[in-house]
């Protein structure tokens, strides 16, 4: 039977644009986590530049930018990663959706990936794009319940997704125990790390921090400095992992434009405009966490990340999501795109202040 790809998940959500649509100004759209506020200007003038635009760029990454991923993890999580032990990628989706299926050419008597049952859809749609086995791990308490995991599964599993803090959840895994479970078994941790830098309780953790053999981490410049619209991103880890992908990627065409690969290395050596970033996140999630609680909707602050994830006892996700828009304005995704989660919304803050303003307003008038 051939393969028919699914509706894309956020292309089920036009029913709630319709419904927020009587609001002035329309809706606000909250379903997305695509960031709205501005980049640091230096990388907007160093793209400018155009470095590097004429000749083909490294896969692997130049050694400017690979050097940059590599000092920003020991600034921010305290690890020793050589730069020989980074590698670049096109965007962290595009990595998320095929390294399952370059994994497994290297290890082809193992047929299954283990994922979060709630969690970014597209770790089980790279181990289906992959001719592979997506099986979801049970979550409890916002970690991997890996005790779950059927022991033919974990013999068959080629590597298990992490994701802290998590989309949707907000949660923050064990990354330890992640780490340990995996290595006794065989089985290589992608940990994905893109919203480190928005961790709310206690500080930034990275898997690396338990060593690199057996690990991968993943790490995006789209939402520490608004610039989802470069594509780029990097892994870090086991050596043998980074050079055989590296190789593989590289087979595939797989290029960060030059130009850009010079302006993430300037970003990453700078930490004042994500401070100012997690300021503006903090701050937003409190303010709908509030209104949303006035309304009568459980939403609380997460530990990460700029998700809510919210509930109403009495509704399923859908009728919440559809109270929401009628009653705010406000779009935001069922859970049921992230999985088993038919209770739950998630709300990302990345829209205004003035238009989250608008809609906390909308929500304290009156009780969903």
């Amino acid at each position: 039977m051939s393969f028919a790809p699914p509706p894309y998940p956020y292309e089920r959500l036009d029913e709630l644009k319709r419904r927020a649509a009587h609001h002035e100004g329309g809706p606000i759209d909250c379903s997305i986590g695509t960031p709205i506020d501005a980049p640091p200007d230096f990388v907007i003038e160093e793209l400018a530049r155009a470095a590097g635009v004429r000749g083909y760029p490294s896969s692997i990454g130049s050694p400017e930018y690979r050097a940059a991923a590599s000092a920003w993890l020991t600034w921010r999580f305290g690890v020793s990663v050589a730069s020989e032990q980074v590698a670049a990628c096109v965007g962290t989706k595009e990595f998320v959706a095929s390294v399952a299926g370059y994994w497994h050419l290297r290890y082809p008597e193992r047929d299954t990936v283990l994922y979060p049952a709630v969690s970014y859809p597209t770790y089980a749609m790279g181990a289906t794009l992959a001719g592979l086995r997506a099986v979801p791990v049970r979550v409890e308490a916002g970690r991997l319940d890996l005790a779950s995991v059927r022991v033919d599964d974990a013999e068959r599993a080629l590597l298990i997704w992490s994701n802290s803090p998590s989309n949707p959840t907000g949660h923050l895994d064990d990354l330890a125990g992640v780490a340990a479970w995996a290595r006794e078994r065989g089985v290589l941790v992608i940990s994905d790390e893109c919203y480190s830098d928005f961790t709310w309780s206690g500080p930034a953790r990275s898997v690396l921090q338990e060593g690199v053999t057996g690990v991968l981490a993943l790490h995006s410049i789209s939402k520490r400095s608004n610039l989802a619209g470069l594509r780029a991103g990097f892994y870090a880890g086991d050596p043998e992992a980074v050079a055989y992908l590296a190789q593989v990627r590289q087979h595939a065409g797989l290029m960060v434009p030059g130009p850009v690969q010079s302006a993430v290395a300037l970003a990453y050596g700078d930490d004042a405009h994500v401070q100012a970033q997690r300021s503006r996140y903090h701050a937003r999630l409190a303010t709908l966490s509030e209104a949303l609680r006035a309304a009568g909707v459980e939403a609380p602050m997460p530990e990460g990340g700029f998700y809510l994830w919210c509930r109403r006892e009495g509704l399923d996700a859908w009728e919440l999501a559809r109270a929401l828009a009628e009653l705010s304005g406000l779009v935001v995704s069922p859970g049921e795109l992230y999985g088993d989660a038919p209770e739950h919304v998630r709300l990302a803050v990345v829209q205004t202040d003035e238009r989250l303003e608008l809609a906390a307003a909308r929500l304290r008038s009156r009780s969903i």
